[in-house]
């Protein structure tokens, strides 16, 4: 090659990586006025056939905010940065899905979005509404320069109090010394369970440090709800092997009812149990082997958010679909805003590997365009694994996710 043409496919290749780099957040920002077709209409209503639309709770939805109104939320400043491209883009992207293009506005902007969303999906069921504590040290300090994103438990109780639909799941860091307090306050609020990110948040599950917390959690029966498997949604530093699942079971020990959120899909980490130091193994084959641990059934429980992402293997998918006697331990969720970024999600390799239909495949995609939320659950319920044993889907009851996060009782006013 010429210089000049050297010159001119550098000058081109630069030009397509500025276009990616500002069309893609462009391409992810909601589809509106579209109307679905009535073939995916009526795919939608057979894939809710069996399934109690009031049991139906997306158990998986996180909310996020830059502080507008008063929110108190706040996103890492290294999040937003131009000076960091890689974690901008992602800002970008999860911001054009999301349509949070007014600053001054954008918590409230998020909120109507998820509403829309869900009244459109399924008005008779509900979300659970996830918070996001602060990073902590062991000493109980705050550590917001390691926090990725902070979402307040009185903003999640606060929007949950004001719409029907929305349940609240705070966020607490056990390691925080007045933990056993804040979770106390949340459980009279309202709160259903409590959500962990140890990766993000810099929580070693199997630590001492949490015992208190776990003890106190088994004592108000409330869930945890602890991501489990590597994180690459945010930032995390060198503290990806807390999420190691093996290391729940000190919280399962102790009486808490533990979700392993996305079922631990994602990643390698160390096989405690091994004889051979530091010898390695999926994180989603170590959580199905405490889900195949006698001493945990009834306490363990996963949830499939994010499992149809394509950076999860298609095995998981089909290992999952197979075990239907897991199945009544199993809930869906979402893992919104991540279910609102197209580009993760790729209905032809299920086709591709005979997990749906050609015609499946279409509708999910025409679906994708106009509702994530919506899309999610059809798409799990069209996947299906076919061989000499049956056809293996994932069970309705999977969908009513409701049963885990009881309405509380109503309060005695002492009459006898």
């Amino acid at each position: 090659m010429t210089r000049r043409q050297v010159l001119y496919l550098a000058a081109g290749g630069a030009a397509a990586l500025v276009g990616l780099r500002f069309g893609l957040p462009y391409l992810m920002r909601p589809r509106t006025g579209r109307r679905l077709s009535d073939e995916a209409l009526e795919l939608i209503e057979r894939c809710f056939e069996g399934i109690d639309r009031t049991r139906m709770l997306d158990s998986h939805v996180h909310l996020i905010g830059l502080g507008a109104g008063g929110s108190g939320c706040w996103i890492h400043p290294k999040m937003m940065s131009r000076m960091h491209p890689i974690n901008r883009l992602r800002y970008d992207l999860f911001a054009g899905a999301l349509g949070m293009q007014n600053d001054t506005t954008a918590d409230m902007d998020y909120v109507h979005r998820l509403l829309a969303l869900h009244r459109q999906a399924n008005p008779e069921g509900r979300l659970l509404v996830l918070g996001f504590d602060q990073n902590v040290d062991s000493d109980g300090r705050l550590r917001p320069d390691y926090s990725p994103f902070y979402t307040p438990n009185e903003y999640v109780l606060a929007v949950a109090a004001e719409h029907d639909e929305l349940i609240p799941c705070p966020s607490i860091h056990p390691y925080r010394s007045d933990a056993v307090a804040r979770l106390d306050a949340v459980a009279a609020a309202g709160a259903r369970a409590i959500k962990w990110l140890p990766n993000a948040m810099g929580i070693d599950p199997s630590s001492s440090l949490c015992e208190r917390f776990y003890r106190r959690m088994a004592e108000l029966d409330l869930p945890l709800i602890s991501h489990a498997g590597r994180e690459y949604a945010v930032h995390t530093d060198a503290l990806q092997e807390l999420g190691n699942p093996l290391r729940l079971r000190r919280a399962l020990d102790a009486g808490v009812k533990v979700v392993v959120a996305h079922c631990a899909s994602l990643g390698s980490m160390i096989d405690l149990d091994a004889e051979e130091p530091g010898k390695k193994a999926t994180a989603f084959d170590l959580f199905m082997r405490m889900m195949r641990d006698p001493r945990y059934e009834g306490r363990l429980f996963g949830d499939i958010s994010a499992v149809t992402q394509v950076n999860r293997g298609v095995r998981v998918v089909r290992e999952l679909l197979r075990a239907r006697d897991l199945h009544p331990r199993l809930i869906n969720g979402s893992d919104y805003p991540v279910a609102a970024l197209r580009i993760l999600f790729s209905p032809t390799r299920f086709e591709m590997g005979g997990l749906l239909t050609r015609s499946q495949r279409r509708l999910c995609s025409e679906i994708a365009e106009i509702n994530p939320l919506l899309f999610d659950f059809i798409l799990k319920r069209c996947l299906a694994l076919r061989d000499g044993a049956g056809i293996f889907r994932f069970s309705p009851i999977i969908f009513e996710s409701a049963r885990l996060f009881p309405d509380p009782a109503p309060a005695s006013d002492g009459a006898t």
